[in-house]
């Protein structure tokens, strides 16, 4: 995959593109994925994992709220993943990822994902290079086996923030009532490693881009909503996906 250098990349919307306007479009494409997702739970051929990447308030529970949340519940999980337990580092690093990989007929979304491993502890020079390039591999072969051997589709979404609005949104968390829930002083003393995250995430992108990534302006909600509902509708909708019929059996004695 190209080099993929993220201070390039801009993470607002393009420019004239129309806020009401890409709302009001975005409404129509959650109603598509509505009737998608319902496909693809009862053709029960294809699974589809979404993961969600991107420094700390760049918007991924907004995302999993406000396009996953509009479908039907029963063919679409979320697992989150957090620092591993004592029980997880006993194991090699996907054994807890592949617990979580979705199933034929289902949306599984990866809040967080085996990134992690390649990132957060690459950043706090807990594995070296030798280690993270191992990972690399084991990563790739990992999503090869679930599109060759399960059917299951990848999209791999990094939401791509100015150090700015990480701030402001760190900051949002301090003041507004509805969101102090969130506040962790951690997440502080994180962003101002935002340079050094960049630089793994483009290392990231480098050696795992077998799968591409989506690199997704995301200061804008509105914009970052758009742009993955969109993604997810074009990519349900180009599995050609058909309701199962009756049995032959049933159809005879109808």
């Amino acid at each position: 995959m190209p080099q993929i250098k993220l201070s390039a990349i801009p993470t607002t919307a393009p420019k004239k593109t129309d806020k009401e306007k890409t709302k009001e479009a975005l409404k129509k494409v959650l109603e598509e994925l509505d009737d998608l997702q319902n496909l693809l739970y009862a053709e029960h051929k294809h699974s589809l994992l979404v993961v969600l990447q991107g420094m700390d308030a760049s918007g991924k529970d907004g995302v999993i709220r406000d396009v996953f949340g509009t479908m039907n519940p029963m063919g679409v999980a979320v697992q989150p993943f957090k620092a591993p337990t004592e029980l997880e580092m006993d194991h090699d690093f996907l054994w807890r990822i592949h617990q979580h990989v979705p199933a034929k007929g289902m949306i599984q979304v990866f809040n967080r994902s085996h990134y992690e491993d390649v990132l957060v502890q690459r950043v706090h020079k807990w594995i070296g290079d030798d280690t993270a390039k191992k990972r690399f591999a084991a990563i790739n072969a990992f999503e090869q086996l679930l599109e060759e051997h399960n059917n299951t589709h990848i999209l791999k979404f990094y939401l791509h923030v100015s150090p700015a609005e990480q701030q402001a949104r760190l900051e949002e968390r301090t003041q507004d009532p509805r969101k102090m829930w969130k506040y962790n002083e951690k997440d502080f003393a994180e962003a101002k490693l935002f340079k050094t995250y960049q630089k793994m995430y483009e290392d990231v992108f480098r050696h795992c881009g077998k799968v591409p990534w989506h690199i997704v302006p995301s200061d804008q909600n509105w914009y970052k909503e758009f742009y993955i509902a969109q993604t997810v509708r074009d990519t349900l909708k180009s599995l050609k996906m058909k309701f199962p019929k009756l049995p032959k059996s049933k159809n005879n004695a109808v």
